[in-house]
């Protein structure tokens, strides 16, 4: 991630261990993940649970970096501020 936001400067490093708090917003996508897997697996294809367990493993790994990502940017908008940027 940037240190400064491109387009307003706005801080994107509010202090140190920041981001720490992103795991708790990575752990509830990838819940959300797993049971649309599930679902979808199941209402679909019956699989038997080692079916489940590979596509479950290969999704999760193809989407880890979007994973990653958009936990840190949902942490960010939660509690950085946006600058008043008509100023």
């Amino acid at each position: 991630m940037h240190a400064k936001c491109p387009h307003c400067a706005q801080n994107l490093q509010p202090e140190p261990g920041f981001y720490y708090g992103s795991m708790y917003v990575s752990y509830a996508l990838t819940v959300a993940i797993f049971v649309a897997v599930v679902v979808i697996g199941y209402t679909f294809f019956n699989p038997d649970m080692w079916d489940i367990v590979i596509s479950l493993t290969l999704v999760l790994f193809l989407v880890a970096p979007l994973v990653f990502r958009l936990s840190r940017s949902i942490w960010a908008h939660m509690f950085i501020k946006k600058k008043n940027t008509t100023e």
